[in-house]
């Protein structure tokens, strides 16, 4: 029997009957018939052979010589890139002939195939044949060579069945039970499809497959595996198609047409008794308009997904929500606990959620994080960060390190505690090139947040990064986190000494600079470290010297030498939590006299370190910055370091104070103006007496005359200050006390008439004088020191200070003292002008009381203090007698 669109026909054992007219075109028996409508011809097996006839006219328009003996044959049409094709294979007793169709005639495919038997039954499956002999079903591959695969027996059905089906595949039975094979003879099911009976013959119309028995016919689906519908016939025989929902059965009396119900019928009936699958099928076999039917497919899957969920299959159903881009909240919403219940209320459901725990919420936790590394992986990180995200270890891991989701995995040992597999990860990574996370990067980031309770975990990996980035590695211990500056800093000084000891200088810099590291134990090993690298390259640096060139200065050095030795000069002299006394052992007596002279002032040995800087490395400039440092007047230790730099200019000791010094020095010899320069310019930091003992007897008068003035300057300067003090603090007493009795008539009152800025400071500290003194005198700031010298004055101070450093002691002294001529004169206009201001104030206020101040202030010896009074009418008042009567 064989059909096309409009028509059927039916070979009998005397011709073939014309199904859409009555009548009947040729006499001998068919055995075989086969329509193709594209070609408009009609293929057929008569007398054993094969004859083609025009589908409409019936006229025969060639027959197939060649296969003279022929007891079978099987079509094969293809219609791709839109140009259709026509195979046929024939079965000649045990031989294979192949042809294909052109130009009204069938031409030789390839050559004649030798067969093990005479084939009872065949289909093409691609570029195959599958052919079914008495007891064996084989594939024959049509690659030239004919190769065979036998597949297996037939069963205990009398003759073979084999069925072309729609997408390209071949149907094979078995007595009751039928598989689908590929064009490599692979079975591509599981499961293979079982019949109430042993089927007769077989027709595919998607999604149905369609089997005749002995007593009805049996309508099935491939997938899902079900039993749609059982149609009794009388006796059917025989079944055709000529395309979609056009089947034809007949008996040997009979025949019937199948007339599927409408897909829209099928589809609601299916959605009732939950076949997603099969309904979804039929929807995408749907006329409808594109947009209609995308809707419904989408609708028809999400309600399959959810069923698959409900029905605890949490894989299948996560793929099908990752296929359709299933908005991922609507996902997650499933699974308890994972979204706000606010937001969770919001989400609607066709049914209610089944309720998971245990082993069943580890799978579904698996099946979710399987789907949203397919779909939304920035999701996958915050699940695996919940605290409860229920998630088995193994599974999860298995899932992501298929996906090559590795910086989730990270996550997912991270929150389980597996630290170490988590860096071993972030190792094997890290030089893989397409790699996220190739690099060092996240390691350091990972060790960074483990803390001093994984001390150990970090000294087991930090070791690589250390070797490949050394400045990034050291970050492990010294970035700004609360975790880094919490671990113990002793251990992770001894793992960076022990393995990696050019970074142990940073890292003390870091804790001591940066974290502010007081234990001297941190302080003297960084000094130590800083001493090894200097001596190393000094020792270079020295063996590079050509052998009349002096080394440069301390710290001036070229390259690394020059660097660590800035540091380790600039270390001894800031910090104040080393102990010196410990570490001076360790420092050469051959050299490093800079470092050596820095120890010895901060152990309070000055005179050593100060002959270290006068008499071996003579250099005066140093000395008198190293007295600049260290002088402090109120500690016994340090008050008398100008003493000892007096004492080491003119009075040396001998070079064996130092110790047992390595080092060739001349004898040390007295130098009598420099310690005359001492004398001058730190006259006020000098215990005059013990000074004044230390030069030699023959020293001149006018050579110390400067010293000796300045002096007693200084001694006149501290008197009147103590004196402005104690009108100062007299002045509070008289406030406070005026304040626990009732007012006075007029508040005591402080002329401030020209004394130096520091006097001034000192009364505004007391604030009582700081409130009045705005009031009393328009004070609106601290004047500047010495603010009265005028700019003659300011040119002949700069005058003496050139001719002093050019070495013109004479020119200096003279400019001196006419400097100081003509700062006592600006002192005195200054002193007048301000004096003004202040009684004028005083006579329009009526202070009465305090022009007994001011008189004694006009009746000073001194002539700079002297003053003028205003009278009422502004007029100055000169006569001393008649400003004590006003």
């Amino acid at each position: 029997m064989g059909a096309g669109s409009d028509i059927i026909m039916m070979g009998t054992k005397s011709s073939i009957v014309l199904g859409r007219q009555s009548g009947h075109f040729v006499k001998p028996q068919v055995l075989e018939l086969y329509v193709v409508s594209q070609f408009k011809i009609l293929v057929s097996l008569l007398e054993n052979n094969i004859y083609v006839h025009d589908l409409f006219t019936f006229q025969q328009i060639t027959v197939v010589s060649k296969a003279k003996g022929a007891t079978l044959f099987a079509c094969d049409l293809q219609s791709s890139s839109g140009e259709a094709s026509l195979r046929m294979c024939v079965a000649v007793k045990k031989k294979l002939q192949l042809y294909y169709w052109k130009d009204r005639e069938f031409y030789d495919l390839q050559g004649d195939f030798a067969a093990p038997d005479v084939p009872k039954s065949m289909a093409w499956c691609g570029n195959s044949i599958c052919v079914g002999f008495k007891r064996d079903y084989y594939f024959i591959r049509m690659d030239g060579r004919g190769s065979f695969k036998e597949l297996f027996p037939t069963g205990k059905q009398l003759e073979p069945l084999v069925a072309p089906l729609a997408d390209g595949k071949v149907a094979v039975g078995q007595d009751d039970l039928t598989v689908v094979l590929n064009e490599e003879g692979t079975c591509t099911q599981k499961c293979a499809l079982n019949w109430t009976d042993i089927p007769i013959a077989m027709d595919h119309q998607p999604p149905y497959i369609i089997a005749v028995l002995p007593r009805y016919i049996e309508i099935r689906t491939f997938e899902p595996r079900l039993l749609v519908q059982s149609v009794e016939l009388q006796r059917p025989r025989f079944i055709c198609s000529a395309g979609l929902n056009i089947v034809y059965v007949a008996s040997n009396h009979f025949v019937w047409r199948l007339v599927p119900v409408s897909i829209a019928t099928q589809i609601r009936q299916l959605l009732q008794d939950k076949q997603f699958e099969l309904a979804l099928q039929l929807a995408k076999m749907k006329d409808d308009s594109d947009g209609d039917k995308r809707q419904q497919i989408h609708h028809i899957q999400n309600l399959y997904a959810f069923n698959l969920f409900c029905q605890k299959r949490f894989d299948d159903s996560m793929q099908v929500f990752a296929k359709l881009g299933t908005d991922p909240t609507h996902v997650i919403g499933l699974y308890p606990d994972l979204l706000p219940s606010d937001y969770r209320k919001q989400l609607h459901y066709p049914n209610p959620l089944p309720s998971l725990s245990g082993a069943e919420l580890e799978r579904a936790h698996l099946a979710l994080i399987d789907y949203l590394t397919q779909t939304n992986v920035a999701l996958v990180a915050p699940l695996l960060r919940l605290e409860n995200n229920h998630c088995h270890i193994e599974e999860s891991e298995y899932v992501l390190k298929k996906a090559h989701k590795y910086s989730e995995l990270i996550i997912l040992y991270e929150k389980k505690g597996l630290h170490q597999k988590a860096l071993q990860v972030l190792l094997d990574q890290s030089t893989k090139a397409n790699s996220p996370l190739k690099g060092h990067e996240r390691t350091v980031q990972y060790l960074q947040r483990l803390g001093s309770e994984n001390l150990g975990i970090i000294f087991e990996f930090a070791p690589w990064v250390l070797k490949t980035c050394p400045e990034d590695g050291l970050k492990i211990f010294t970035d700004d986190l609360t975790e880094v500056e919490s671990l113990p800093r002793y251990n992770v000084l001894s793992f960076l000494k022990d393995g990696f000891k050019d970074l142990a200088i940073p890292y003390l810099e870091h804790i001591i600079l940066v974290w502010e590291e007081e234990g001297s134990e941190f302080h003297n090993c960084l000094i130590q470290l800083y001493l090894e690298k200097v001596q190393t390259l000094m020792k270079e640096y020295l063996n590079s010297l050509p052998e009349d060139e002096i080394p440069v200065a301390a710290g001036q050095e070229e390259g690394e030498l020059g660097e660590f030795r800035t540091k380790l000069l600039n270390f001894l002299e800031i910090s104040t939590n080393y102990e010196p006394d410990r570490l001076i052992s360790d420092f050469p007596f051959d050299g490093l006299l800079e470092e050596r002279a820095l120890l010895l002032g901060r152990m309070r040995k000055h005179e050593q370190a100060l002959f270290i800087y006068v008499h071996i490395l003579k250099d005066i400039k140093m000395a008198e910055e190293y007295c600049h440092k260290q002088y402090d007047r109120l500690t016994d230790g340090s008050k008398d370091v100008y003493l000892s730099l007096l004492r080491m200019y003119l009075s040396p000791p001998d070079v064996h104070c130092l110790g047992p010094i390595k080092m060739e020095v001349s004898e040390p010899q007295a130098n009598l103006q420099a310690a005359l320069q001492v004398l001058e310019l730190h006259h006020s930091k000098l215990n005059t007496t013990k000074a004044i003992d230390l030069l030699p007897a023959n020293t001149q008068i006018h050579e110390i005359r400067v010293f000796l003035e300045s002096v007693l300057e200084e001694n006149a300067r501290k008197r009147r200050y103590n004196q402005v003090l104690k009108s100062l603090l007299h002045a509070e007493y008289l406030r406070v006390k005026g304040l626990t009795q009732g007012p006075t008539r007029a508040e005591s009152l402080l002329a401030f008439t020209g004394f130096e800025t520091a006097t001034f400071q000192l009364a505004m500290q007391i604030p009582s004088l700081r409130a009045t003194a705005p009031g009393c005198f328009g004070v609106t700031g601290v004047p500047r020191r010495r603010c009265f010298i005028s700019q003659g004055t300011l040119d002949i101070i700069e005058r003496s200070r050139s001719s002093r450093l050019n070495g013109n002691s004479g020119l200096y002294r003279e400019l001196r003292r006419t400097a100081a001529r003509a700062r006592r004169a600006d002192k005195e206009v200054f002193v007048i002008g301000i004096c003004e201001q202040v009684t004028h104030h005083l006579w329009s206020n009526d202070q009465r009381p305090a022009y007994r101040g001011i008189k004694a202030l006009h009746t000073s010896k001194s002539v700079p203090w002297r003053v003028a009074v205003r009278a009422a009418d502004g007029t100055v008042l000169t006569d001393d007698n008649a400003v004590v009567t006003r």
